[in-house]
């Protein structure tokens, strides 16, 4: 690091200003301030959960030009890239895996920029300084998620092992409307989403759109209810609490879209995505009771007929999921990047890696296979 260059590790975003923050950031509003901050000031994200901010920031002077959203961990639960066998390996070992350092945007596998900054030799230091506190802390792992593939390849060329998942993202190749999409796909597949939207409106189910500011705080109480109630009916623990929506509804109305359904003229159900005019990211949602494919339409096929409306470019439905291929969303490739400190674990995991790697490529030339669309017949030269 030059002698221009200072290090400070940040343990909220309170103490950077947000146009600092955000001018680095980019135009993505799940690696805002906004975003983050209300993560960590509502508890959802704090020490209290398991994840202790400790954000780096490079200033050259008194300008910030580099950052990184990082995280001393204490668990693995809400990354989506799952290391559970790792820390297992480290158990059985007689060592200790946690805490762990992890650059990640909690509790959502969104790819987006990690290494925050316009200049290369930038994010260059950065990672450095990311390493380097790594060994200053002598934890055992320093983990990257959902990074772009451009800062995939800055990391791998940095010394960090690189990983591959699969998640499932719907394309607006300019259609028309829902009919449109539809009309793309092959006899099976669009009988089938027809059925599916059918019973749900024959079970009297309807749907409103809401956006930024014509969203109530009575609103975002019906949704957290439902978010929870869902949660606790899969017999687990929700992440997020009604202060995070609220905060983030204040502070980024624009970007945030509530599906909220009624049967029969009751509140039901609700979904939240957040968006930009280029990109939907589906991320929450929840209902109080079941009617036979309400998931898919309060939290798929709602979100596409908005981008669909909107002429948003793409729609990410999140982490995993095969059924979400019969629905039109296609498997794309996200990546990890990973350092470990011992060397003979960072061994053994990139040979674990190498094996995933091949096994990744083939399951999603397998998917492609099952394209839900039809195949268009070559032209006759």
């Amino acid at each position: 690091m030059s002698k221009q260059h200072t290090l400070e590790v940040a343990d909220s975003l309170g103490q950077v200003a947000p146009s600092e923050w955000d001018r680095l950031a980019g135009p993505n509003p799940l690696v805002s301030h906004a975003f983050l901050h209300a993560l960590h000031e509502s508890g959802s994200a704090a020490p209290d959960a398991g994840w202790a901010p400790q954000y780096l920031l490079l200033r050259e002077g008194k300008t910030l030009v580099a950052a990184l959203p990082l995280y001393l961990k204490s668990h693995s639960y809400g990354e989506y890239v799952f290391d559970w066998a790792w820390a297992d390996a480290w158990r059985r070992a007689g060592q200790r895996y946690y805490p762990k350092l992890l650059s990640a945007i909690p509790f959502t596998p969104v790819t987006g920029p990690r290494l925050l900054a316009a200049k290369p030799e930038h994010r260059a230091v950065l990672a450095q300084a990311a390493k380097s506190f790594a060994q200053e802390l002598e934890v055992s792992t320093l983990h990257c998620l959902f990074p772009t593939e451009g800062e995939a390849a800055e990391l791998a060329a940095d010394g960090f092992m690189l990983r591959k998942t699969v998640q499932f993202h719907w394309m607006n190749e300019g259609y028309a409307d829902f009919d449109d999409f539809l009309a793309r796909m092959n006899h099976e597949k669009r009988k089938k989403v027809k059925q599916e939207r059918r019973r749900v409106r024959e079970a009297g189910v309807e749907y409103e759109w809401k956006v930024g500011r014509d969203i109530t705080e009575a609103d975002w109480r019906f949704f957290v209810r439902c978010y929870e109630h869902t949660y606790r009916e899969h017999h687990s623990s929700p992440y997020l609490n009604l202060d995070f929506f609220l905060r983030i509804g204040e502070a980024m109305p624009d970007h945030l879209l509530l599906v909220l359904g009624r049967k029969d003229g009751k509140p039901l159900c609700a979904s939240l995505d957040v968006f930009t005019p280029d990109a939907l990211w589906g991320r929450y949602w929840g209902t109080l009771g079941f009617v036979s494919g309400l998931h898919f339409e309060t939290c798929y096929y709602q979100a596409i007929e908005f981008c669909i409306a909107n002429r948003i470019r793409a729609f990410e439905g999140g982490a995993q999921g095969e059924h979400k291929l019969a629905r039109g969303l296609m498997p794309v490739t996200t990546w990890s990047a990973h350092w470990v400190a011992d060397p003979e674990f960072a061994r053994a995991i990139q040979k674990f890696l190498e094996r995933e790697s091949r096994n990744i490529g083939a399951y999603v030339n397998e998917l492609e296979e099952h394209a839900p669309f039809k195949q268009t017949d070559l032209l006759e030269p």
